[in-house]
């Protein structure tokens, strides 16, 4: 007898529909897997048996085969422990029920538990979209499965469970519909930019930053603040859409680094450290084409602290989602491509000993050692970085004064004003910042007059500035003019804009 029952997989963040089909017929007892599973599918085999028998349900001792179709598309991971073992119990006679137009996704314990598996939101919505409207998923991925809407979900803790569910012996309860708040968890930031003192040139800088979604570059001494002033922007960025989290979410729910909230509900924030590897920023692995750190920043921040000290290979690799927002990451497993938008956050200090044009401490570096260390970051790379921003040793009369700084909230508001200006005036593009603009985009939206254009040339001429660092000029100038609610880019602004590339130019080390 054949029984055939649902299950995805995933390519990437697509989901893919599997057909598992199981035939037992008469011969010797064998039990075979096909349909080019990978070493965790073919595992299952022990676990289903195991799982089916301590379920109290009997197990057939026949020729078993089992079949992921279709057969050209790899299967991977453990989701398919459930499906097998419901069409193997649907095909022995066992469980007699309807299982036409269900989803089954879960892995198996060896004595009936269903465990979590990664990429259920993902599946979920991407089955929806073909039609799929009913889910059998394990109870730990219920609340991720929640925030998809126009969908029936069944979260199951056995196996035993899951066959009295579909014999109608005692029904599970749907999985009710989870409610999103993007600004719930900004209170519990534990930094804020009230805790900065001074750094009122830095501050401003990432405020435009965050502003406009531009990458930015803090450039100092040791101990300056490069570190806390990063850190602050999680509680200065703008609240997710309910959308916006669900696409971030897929990303962290492929990579099983979901937690148990079943949806992010802030913007991530990653920071790897200096000895990551290319692959850990890109993605890929032995095992499949994962994301990395660059597609789980997707929406947020990526923030590369000592931006010196990483691979030039692995700073390199930034180019093209810089450019995109996507990475296209290809390993023998397969070519994907990962959404890969975020704002780039790096801090680095001037030279070997951190102290090259600091007014605090004497620089004992020699200029060779300086345009040595400041070629490690390449040119390329740093004309992408539309904000270079110098910061300074605080003075310690700063340090113990009394004075109020102005908090993350009070900027959050003036960016998120201007982000809202970005959003009605791309309305029809398909972006949401002034930093994804494109030519088409910047020529409509950014137009200069006499005075603007002159002063842009001289800039241009005397700081030897490339055609990109010109087009993100003009960018920076359109956020801080949306900032200052001006509909115009004037002359001040585009001088603030121009400001922020100085130390690009200033890469001699002389």
């Amino acid at each position: 007898m054949i029984a055939k029952v649902r299950s995805y997989t995933l390519i990437g963040l697509e989901g893919v529909p599997v057909t598992v089909e199981a035939d037992i017929s008469k011969g010797l007892p064998s039990y075979d897997i096909v349909g080019l599973p990978d070493t965790a599918v073919k595992e299952s085999k022990e676990r289903v048996r195991s799982a089916v028998k301590n379920s109290a349900l009997p197990f057939p001792s026949h020729k078993i085969t089992v079949n992921l179709a279709p057969a050209s598309v790899k299967k991977e991971g453990s989701a398919f422990d459930l499906p097998v073992a419901v069409s193997l119990l649907s095909a022995s006679g066992a469980l007699v029920a309807d299982t036409d137009g269900v989803v089954f996704l879960g892995e198996l314990a060896l004595n009936g538990d269903l465990r979590p598996v990664k990429g259920v939101l993902p599946t979920v919505i991407s089955a929806r979209d073909k039609g799929f409207t009913r889910f059998i998923v394990p109870y730990e991925n219920r609340k991720e499965a929640g925030f998809v809407r126009g969908v029936e979900v069944y979260a199951a803790k056995t196996l035993k469970e899951v066959v009295d569910h579909l014999s109608g012996l005692q029904r599970l309860t749907p999985v009710p519909e989870s409610a999103f708040d993007g600004g719930a968890a900004l209170e519990k930031q534990p930094y804020d930019l009230a805790f900065v003192k001074g750094q009122s040139i830095a501050k401003r800088a990432l405020e435009v930053a965050v502003a406009g979604g531009h990458n930015i570059l803090f450039v100092g001494p040791p101990g300056s603040g490069k570190t806390m002033l990063a850190r602050s922007i999680p509680s200065v960025l703008p609240d997710m859409t309910f959308e916006e989290a669900l696409e971030i979410t897929k990303i962290h729910s492929v990579a099983g680094v979901l937690g148990e909230t079943g949806i992010l509900s802030t913007r991530p924030f990653r920071s790897p450290h200096h000895t990551a590897t290319t692959v850990s920023l890109c993605g890929g692995g032995s095992k499949g084409v994962h994301p990395g750190e660059i597609s789980l920043a997707h929406g947020g921040v990526l923030f590369l602290d000592e931006l010196p000290e990483y691979k030039r290979s692995s700073l390199e690799a930034l180019r093209q989602p810089l450019e995109d927002g996507v990475i296209t990451v290809s390993r023998a497993g397969g070519t994907v491509t990962y959404p890969a938008s975020f704002m780039l956050c790096a801090s680095m200090n001037p030279c070997p000993c951190g102290n090259y044009g600091s007014s605090k401490r004497r620089c004992t570096c020699t200029p060779n050692d300086i345009r040595r260390y400041r070629a490690r970051v390449s040119g390329p790379l740093l004309d992408r970085i539309d904000i270079q921003v110098e910061v300074d040793g605080v003075d310690y009369d700063d340090l113990v004064s009394e004075k109020e700084e102005e908090t993350s909230a009070q900027v959050k508001a003036r960016a998120d004003g201007a982000r809202r200006i970005q959003r009605e005036r791309f309305a029809e593009s398909g972006i949401s910042t002034n930093a994804e603009m494109g030519e088409k985009e910047r020529r409509e939206c950014c137009r200069l007059d006499a005075e603007g254009e002159a002063l842009l040339r001289e800039a241009f001429e005397n700081l030897h500035l490339s055609a990109r660092a010109r087009s993100r000029i003009i960018k920076v100038a359109r956020t801080i003019a949306d900032l200052e609610l001006s509909e115009n880019i004037l002359p001040e602004h585009l001088y603030e804009a121009i400001s922020y590339r100085a130390y690009e130019s200033d890469g001699d080390g002389d």
